[in-house]
């Protein structure tokens, strides 16, 4: 297990990260994995965070199966899983700068985006072959940082009209995203680590709790309160992620 100074910095932001989950359904890693690398290695973060957007999404998302669209699951998902392949293969090999920077580049473009969405915005359908590049880039963010639900998010909003629909299939995207990542990481070594597997047993209680937490508070909280929240909490952490991987060696 990590030493106790670790665990009592890792543990808040995970916290955070679920009851942001709990609040609007997808985002933990977003919220978590950029600050965790200002603390612990990328190669450790994201194996970490993967478990528990398992548990959390099979809680939230179980439900949701008869809703799903098979027909764009079935569209994205070899994509997806050729994205996983190529992200586990850089995580388990690069070094640390290009990544970090990467993801935090990647992350600020996220927030300049959804602050600059206007509401009830409507944009004209994808077509259907958009699922390759969507696909594998969401699948190497996945891998690489745990961040790979909003560029699945904007292919399936493109394509999905019916809400529930859209939140079934993302959920269950995200879902079967982890449960690839995971067995990925465990074939290249990563849940090897020392400490890895004992730091999770730790922390999922308080990622279950930030889950619970984050369900309840969801009805009490202004929507766009919210929104602007997690975009700068967001673009604080991608600043931070670039600085570290500025700062790191090649």
């Amino acid at each position: 297990m990590m030493p106790a100074e670790s665990l009592a910095i890792v543990a808040p932001v995970i916290f955070v990260a679920y009851t942001v989950f709990g609040m609007t359904g997808f985002g933990a890693a977003m919220v978590a994995v950029p600050v965790l690398v200002q603390f612990i290695p990328l190669q450790f973060a994201v194996p970490l965070v993967v478990l528990f957007d398992l548990a959390c999404t099979a809680l939230v998302g179980g439900s949701n199966w008869r809703r799903v669209s098979l027909a764009e699951l079935k569209r994205l998902f070899p994509w997806l899983l050729l994205g996983i392949a190529l992200g586990v293969t850089l995580l388990h090999n690069a070094g640390a700068r290009w990544p970090l920077m990467l993801l935090g580049g990647f992350v600020l473009f996220v927030c300049i985006r959804g602050l600059r969405g206007s509401p009830g915005e409507t944009k004209a359908p994808l077509n259907e072959y958009w699922a390759f590049p969507f696909g594998v880039f969401g699948g190497v963010f996945s891998a690489l940082f745990g961040t790979g639900g909003p560029i699945y998010t904007i292919y399936l909003s493109r394509r999905l009209d019916a809400l529930d629909q859209f939140r079934a299939t993302i959920s269950v995207v995200i879902l079967l995203s982890g449960v690839v990542r995971a067995a990925a990481f465990g074939a290249a070594g990563l849940y090897s680590q020392p400490e890895i597997l004992a730091s999770a047993a730790v922390l999922l209680p308080v990622s279950l709790v930030g889950l619970y937490a984050g369900s309840r508070l969801r009805t009490r909280v202004s929507p766009e309160l919210l929104k602007k929240s997690i975009f700068v909490l967001l673009a604080i952490a991608g600043a931070g992620a670039i600085y570290r991987g500025w700062v790191s060696p090649s």
